[in-house]
């Protein structure tokens, strides 16, 4: 089944991009002390309008980012400076929809950016999807010493209907889960079949077109294992050589510009969803 896939807007993160072109800018006997770059990120989420249900993939970053929810040393390497201004509510709203309307969210990782809005799901019945790996290690990281500092409990610490996704899934007709460690353990990328063709989400496992198309690694401080996202990176590859597929990267400033609203069927805001009789939420 093929589904309408919004591309939600949900700011910028600005950092050094040393985090995610390993090596971008390095010091030599020539250049000891070589000017930094500091860019500017894409944060997005998707809303999979799929004929069984409602998909929020990522919730992206707690509207109070910029405001001290986010530790003070994670803010001054990401900065989400636009949290607040491009929040859930707001990115939904562009499309006509709102979080009363999600029928079931994938979360692709529990880091800060990609987790901050679950909390709009506490206490619901709502599934969150989530790999195994993923769940195990935000506690891990979160609650312990140990692990990575980008995992934050108050993101994910809450009274969640968890559905743990075990290597790769099929959520819904047309919707592939892809389990693709490298960046985290867990990480989630999916094929979806799209009204405009197939899609294929890679997310976090390539930050930029550098990291994808030419093999860039990303820093040390943005990989869990090295081996295991090679290993991902080529797997990707090969299922856009196979199918086409559009590729939607993790945080490429580009992404808005090249894919728009997403991959949809042009339809009036106030028609969406809400004149599909036909169409049964999924069970919560």
């Amino acid at each position: 089944m093929k589904s309408n896939v919004y591309l939600l807007d949900r700011g910028h993160i600005r950092a050094d991009l040393n985090f995610v072109l390993d090596g971008n800018v390095v010091a030599t006997a020539g250049d000891p002390d070589p000017p930094l770059e500091y860019g500017e990120f894409a944060v997005w989420n998707l809303l999979i309008d799929h004929p069984d249900g409602l998909v929020l993939w990522d919730t992206g970053s707690h509207p109070e980012a910029t405001d001290g929810y986010w530790p003070a040393p994670l803010f001054e390497a990401f900065a989400h400076h636009d949290a607040a201004e491009r929040d859930l509510d707001t990115a939904l709203g562009d499309h006509g929809f709102t979080v009363e309307d999600v029928d079931a969210v994938v979360v692709s990782h529990l880091h800060l950016d990609h987790a901050g809005g679950l909390y709009r799901f506490a206490g619901t019945d709502v599934p969150i999807y989530v790999h195994a790996e993923e769940l195990k290690f935000a506690y891990y990281s979160a609650k312990t010493t140990e692990g990575s500092v980008a995992y934050w409990a108050q993101d994910f610490d809450h009274d969640l209907n968890w559905q743990v996704v075990h290597g790769d899934r099929t959520l819904f007709d047309g919707i592939e889960l892809l389990h693709l460690p490298g960046h985290t353990p867990g990480l989630l990328g999916a094929q979806i079949d799209t009204v405009a063709g197939p899609l294929l989400v890679v997310g976090d496992e390539a930050y930029l077109e550098a990291n994808y198309e030419a093999g860039r690694s990303m820093a040390a401080s943005l990989l869990w294992d090295n081996r295991a996202w090679a290993d991902s990176l080529e797997r990707c590859r090969e299922i856009e050589r196979r199918t086409g597929a559009d590729v939607l990267l993790g945080h490429d400033p580009v992404v808005m510009e090249r894919f728009g609203d997403g991959w949809v069927t042009p339809t009036p805001a106030a028609t969406r969803r809400r004149t599909r009789p036909d169409r049964e939420p999924a069970p919560r």
